[in-house]
């Protein structure tokens, strides 16, 4: 099946590594155009050169958390490609952490780069896209159900979710789209790391997959896939849904 992104222009947030740079990745091979954006230049350089399409990626660098980023971002699609036809905000995981561990600071500063950066994000991309446009939001599992020790996404993703489902609403009469994305255990640096911090690696990684229909860790490209899909106009009429992404981790309808 044609995607129909050939010729698209879409912007991919925390892009760098991990689960943006698999939606990065796959809306490439599918013929788009995309503005990938990390934290430094070392990484904005490293990402866009393993992408290997030089006519059809920039890198920004810019912290979700910082008031003008998605500005920037947005606007360099604008400048680089000349449209926008699409973004997918993807932060990266918070810290881990319990809810009674975590001081004032690492909470603000979580909102910020989390949920504020995101909702930036989202308004800059609704300014700049026309009827056609889509914009997706990388949340997690714990919109629907609490992980132990990631305090700040079992806080600050459901309230994102619910800020998703607004802005379908919003952003709907104007033919633009909005969805949520909610992967568990895909296997990326992150969640690498947070099997880590259980002392055992390998036993976390068993112990999980145990609990996973398909006995296994999402690969990042079929993460990927799905995001390119939705964002694609061959999704033209799906808005406001959030879709696990977790091998059937997710028990609720």
């Amino acid at each position: 099946m044609d995607l129909g992104l050939g010729g698209r222009t879409y912007v991919v947030t925390s892009s760098t590594r991990g689960l943006g740079f698999a939606a990065a990745r796959e809306l490439l091979a599918e013929g788009a155009k995309v503005v990938v954006s990390g934290r430094t230049q070392e990484s904005v350089d490293k990402a866009v050169a393993e992408l290997g399409e030089p006519q059809r990626v920039h890198g920004v660098v810019a912290d979700n958390g910082a008031p003008d980023s998605a500005e920037r971002v947005v606007d360099a699609a604008l400048e680089r490609f000349g449209g926008l036809d699409g973004a997918l905000a993807s932060a990266g995981g918070p810290m881990a952490g319990g809810v009674t561990d975590l001081n004032d600071e690492q909470w603000r500063e979580s909102f910020e780069t989390l949920f504020l950066g995101t909702v930036r994000l989202a308004r800059a991309a609704a300014r700049a896209m026309e009827e056609g446009g889509a914009l997706g939001i990388v949340l997690s599992g714990t919109v629907r159900q609490p992980v132990a020790g990631l305090a700040l996404s079992n806080g600050l993703r459901p309230g994102l979710a619910m800020t998703a489902k607004a802005l379908a609403d919003e952003l709907g009469p104007h033919g633009i789209r909005v969805f949520g994305l909610l992967p568990s255990q895909i296997d990326t640096e992150r969640v690498g790391e947070l099997d880590s911090l259980t002392g055992d690696r390998d036993a976390a990684r068993a112990r999980n997959s145990e609990s996973i229909p398909l006995r296994r860790y999402g690969r990042p490209e079929e993460f990927g896939r799905v995001a390119a899909f939705l964002l694609s106009p061959a999704a033209s009429y799906l808005t406001g849904l959030m879709v696990p992404v977790d091998g059937g981790a997710l028990r609720q309808l």
